[in-house]
């Protein structure tokens, strides 16, 4: 009797389904840095936002000028520090870098994408960040204060997950508070 019934179970689509085996999903392995407990901002990602309108001067008037948002994350605690950079220079990034090291202290390894997987970037900004004089100078600055610059592989914003989504976060607040004041 069982020999009969068993073909006609397995071929039974609804009696498949519900015996089926639930699978388990395999976690990947998270980056060290990530997962590494340390004091804040020691490994940190940045991605530059922009560009921004804002006014300059007085509060009256009309000329605006742009700027760009430098965002940096931390990687262990994801705090999210901005710095306003008024121009794409590398001495303005080099200021920007700076300041961030003054307020949230050296940084053993620092991760960025290189500028080629920015959508919502303009031309000039690209350009800047795969510059060979840009790099020169981050990376020689890089040396004298002795952390490391990682670049993430290009066309794959996936490994820079966490800026990405401060970049988000940024945004929808700043559209929100600053209706009609900062534009994109």
């Amino acid at each position: 009797m069982k020999e009969v019934i068993r073909p006609v179970l397995h071929r039974c689509l609804p009696c498949v389904k519900l015996q089926a085996a639930a699978s388990q999903q395999l976690m990947g392995q998270l980056p060290v840095a990530t997962v590494t407990v340390s004091r804040p901002c020691v490994n940190g990602g940045i991605d530059y936002v922009g560009p921004f309108e804002i006014k300059s001067g007085n509060t009256r008037s009309k000329t605006t000028t742009k700027c760009y948002v430098a965002l940096f994350i931390c990687m262990a605690t994801k705090v999210i520090h901005l710095e306003l950079v008024s121009n794409v220079t590398s001495e303005a990034f080099i200021a920007a870098l700076k300041r961030f090291i003054a307020r949230r202290g050296l940084t053993d390894h620092l991760y960025s994408d290189n500028g080629s997987n920015s959508v919502g970037e303009n031309r000039e900004l690209k350009e800047f960040l795969k510059s060979e004089e840009f790099l020169r100078q981050v990376h020689n600055y890089a040396a004298k204060t002795q952390f490391q610059w990682h670049f993430i592989p290009p066309n794959s914003p996936h490994f820079g997950g966490l800026w990405e989504a401060g970049v988000k976060s940024l945004k929808c607040h700043w559209k929100s508070c600053w209706k009609g004041v900062i534009d994109f």
